[in-house]
């Protein structure tokens, strides 16, 4: 369990919130995870069942349907996810989509759309990437070109969370080529819309129960009303809303990274070698607490970024450094936590094994870890 008696950032509204979270999880999601890693997907009344508890979106203004929290409550969410060793995709509806609708959507896109993500009817995702453009934002192919009233949307994109069992989809598409980045719009389009299709749910080496899929666009027809924001102005808004992103991973590394450690600690409690615990060994203990102090000041130093993000002061080269050190710690904790298991933690039936396997992504997505010292080292 995470220990927060010692967090800074936290309120006892939000303490009380992650009282009924760690409770749905244990009911909701626990007894499920094994039969969703096979399935390679997480039921879709599972996703009902977040929505009738209050855990989509709840930064969502009442008006629309939502709770009106902070940041905080999305962040509670994100660590006991982590902590639970799922990979559920719920917090990409709530930390990415769900505030790309609220910040640029029409009254009518957020009409049609926020309340069923709220209650859970409605599965969104976010197309970025391509099988030539991960990282790389301005190298997206995909294009959606104007013919009168609509849009006319030709392309691929790959590695797309909830992209099975998506509804609705973001595609970040060029509608003026020529002019590179700056000609990237956002656009909505419906599962079910003619011309566009899923792919199949990719085999990954972890991360098993995110359905995870490509997306193909063959002269999808959408209505110009279904651009989110101003035309062209994509690339801007993507770019404003990464902080967040980067954050929330960061978040959840860190999770992920304090399940791993405790899992550590009880397996060497128990476990013997040459007639004691293996906690007994001198080496066991020193990298235990190795890891132990750089999860202390993990857990500091997510409270700064959260603290500066709930009143809107966390920038890009922050996120970028949160999302960077939480998640190379998450698997620089994971590692060693795996190793200290010894032939144990290669075994699947042991949690360690899924950790240290969802944790590998962690450094390549929202922005790999060269790319995130890259834009740190621009700032120097």
């Amino acid at each position: 369990m995470i220990d927060t008696s010692r967090r800074t950032v936290f309120t006892p509204d939000h303490e009380a919130f992650r009282d009924s979270v760690r409770k749905f999880f244990a009911q909701e999601l626990t007894p499920h995870l094994d039969r969703w890693e096979e399935q390679g997907c997480v039921d879709r009344s599972f996703w009902r069942a977040c929505g009738e508890a209050g855990l989509l979106c709840p930064t969502i203004p009442e008006a629309h349907g939502g709770l009106g929290l902070d940041f905080g409550y999305n962040a509670v969410i994100d660590e006991e996810l982590a902590y639970a060793g799922s990979s559920a995709g719920i917090t990409l509806q709530s930390d990415i989509v769900a505030p790309y609708l609220e910040a640029y959507g029409s009254d009518e896109q957020k009409a049609k759309y926020l309340p069923r993500m709220i209650s859970g009817e409605c599965i969104t995702a976010i197309a970025m990437t391509e099988p030539g453009a991960g990282s790389d934002l301005q190298g997206i192919r995909t294009t959606a070109r104007r013919d009168g009233n609509h849009y006319v949307i030709n392309g691929s994109k790959t590695y797309i969370t909830n992209g099975q069992n998506c509804d609705m989809v973001i595609v970040v598409a060029k509608t003026d080529p020529e002019k590179g980045a700056k000609g990237t719009s956002l656009i909505l389009v419906d599962t079910g819309t003619a011309g566009f299709s899923k792919g199949r749910n990719l085999d990954k080496i972890g991360q098993n129960s995110a359905d995870t899929s490509e997306l193909f666009f063959e002269d999808v027809r959408v209505p110009i009303t279904n651009c989110l924001g101003e035309e062209n102005k994509g690339f801007v808004y993507l770019m404003s809303q990464l902080p967040q992103e980067r954050l929330g991973i960061a978040i959840s590394a860190q999770g992920g990274a304090q399940r791993a450690y405790d899992e550590a600690v009880n397996f060497v409690r128990d476990r013997k070698a040459f007639g004691k615990t293996i906690l007994d060994f001198q080496n066991t203990r020193f990298v235990l607490a190795d890891l132990k102090a750089r999860l202390q000041v993990g857990w500091a130093h997510l409270d700064v970024c959260l603290a500066r993000h709930m009143k809107g002061e966390l920038d890009a080269v922050e996120g970028a450094a949160a999302k960077l050190w939480h998640t190379e710690l998450q698997w620089e904790v994971c590692d060693a936590a795996l190793q200290l298991h010894g032939g144990a933690g290669y075994m699947n039936e042991y949690p360690i094994a899924r950790l240290w396997r969802d944790a590998r992504v962690q450094r390549i997505y929202g922005g790999t870890s060269e790319i995130m010292r890259e834009i740190i080292g621009r700032s120097v």
